[in-house]
């Protein structure tokens, strides 16, 4: 890389955030999970799009991306996606406080995906994630109202838990 691209600036405004001031261990684990699957996934195609494809950086980032795969289907993980569907119904007020991301990824009506690992908002659009999207949606993983929605005591966790329960039921 001869100069830094703007997904190279986007990329260090990632890893300028930090969660010092939280305690990540009191996160609820699904929420914890996603939240970072979603830097995971940021971060990833950051990384294609700042650096070379077969970098060493993303050749780390595939494999464990690859890991990642597996990890989704572990306990109440499997029941996120409809989760985010769920709270588009029920609690509509919730869904909308969700990062842009979770809500497009995860919303059955959303074109938005994850695709070979990198974030795809709509797939028949062959350019490149322009770099200010995924500058927003590090900014809203980042925002401190989102990130005391990911600790076991928040209104997102207990909805999270009541749909689990309901799905069990």
């Amino acid at each position: 890389m001869l100069e830094v691209n703007e997904y190279a600036r986007v990329m260090q405004k990632l890893y300028g955030k930090s969660l010092i001031l939280e305690s990540p261990t009191e996160f609820h684990p699904v929420l914890h999970f996603y939240f970072t699957d979603a830097l995971a996934h940021i971060d990833f195609t950051l990384g294609i799009l700042a650096y070379n494809y077969m970098s060493p950086r993303n050749i780390m980032s595939m494999e464990y991306m690859r890991w990642r795969l597996d990890e989704e289907k572990v306990g109440d993980r499997v029941h996120f996606p409809g989760f985010v569907n769920w709270l588009k119904t029920e609690h509509p007020e919730k869904f909308e406080e969700l990062p842009m991301l979770w809500s497009g990824v995860y919303d059955s009506d959303d074109p938005a995906q994850y695709r070979s690992f990198r974030i795809v908002l709509n797939p028949d659009d062959k350019k490149a994630i322009p770099a200010e999207y995924l500058s927003t949606f590090i900014d809203e993983f980042f925002d401190a109202k989102f990130v005391k929605q990911l600790y076991n005591t928040s209104a997102l966790a207990r909805l999270f838990d009541e749909f689990v329960r309901s799905r069990s039921a």
